[in-house]
């Protein structure tokens, strides 16, 4: 039952945002998010752009509530704009910049692109990147997949599937269709086999400076109190 309601919600999304990719413009948004509330549904647009996504005086949403009313059967639909802090680290934008740069001036410049592209993403901050551009629309005469990869990314294991971020978008071009797809290690993942040595003497001598510190501390009220005992014991005089 659970399986089911998580496929459900799936799909739903997945057709929410074919929807979403044919309304707005190309490359301005990124992904979206479905969200329950108690007055309806909430559909949050994570884009580096919300200028692009909203619109001349809302345009853009008030045409897509409408259509999530007429079309999704959605009595109360809710859209929110996110903007995206670090659109180099975003896969998603990320292709879709390069997708809309195709599609305005054609793929001839794409090694250019494809470089300045990643080096603006590891400039960002991110550990490792790799752009991936291929198909029929490709200018070469060899290779149909150019691949241009630079830091350190995972390709197999539990990081290469749950960490690393990805991805994909498509240029329809008169040439023909070009992919891209773009992976991502950002900065905030830590890896596993990142290690860090610890040096011990430098541990011990500062352990034993804390020591000869609190040694070298006067005790309070020791003095004091010796001299009080002093005070009350009788002396030789007195007995005679």
């Amino acid at each position: 039952m659970i399986e089911k309601k998580i496929l459900s919600k799936k799909i739903k999304e997945y057709l929410l945002q074919e929807h979403i990719a044919k309304e707005l413009p190309s490359g301005s948004y990124s992904k979206l998010e479905l969200k329950k509330t108690p007055l309806g549904e909430k559909i949050i647009i994570y884009t580096s752009r919300p200028g692009l996504v909203v619109g001349a005086k809302g345009a853009n949403i008030n045409r897509l509530n409408r259509a999530l009313k007429n079309e999704f059967k959605m009595e109360n639909p809710e859209v929110e704009i996110a903007e995206i802090e670090s659109p180099n680290l975003d896969p998603a934008s990320v292709a879709e910049r390069i997708v809309s740069s195709f599609e305005r001036f054609g793929p001839k410049r794409f090694k250019s692109v494809g470089y300045k592209t990643l080096q603006d993403i590891i400039d960002s901050g991110a550990l490792g990147a790799e752009v991936v551009i291929s198909g029929r629309g490709v200018p070469s005469s060899r290779a149909k997949t150019w691949r241009f990869l630079a830091g350190h990314l995972k390709k197999s294991g539990d990081v290469s599937e749950n960490l690393v971020k990805r991805g994909i978008a498509v240029a329809h071009l008169k040439s023909g269709s070009v992919g891209v797809k773009v992976s991502i290690l950002t900065p905030d993942i830590k890896l596993p086999d990142d290690i860090k040595f610890i040096d011990k003497t430098i541990v011990v001598k500062e352990e034993k400076e804390e020591e000869i510190i609190e040694l070298k501390k006067p005790k309070k009220g020791k003095k004091k109190v010796v001299e009080e005992k002093n005070e009350e014991l009788p002396s030789e005089t007195d007995g005679q």
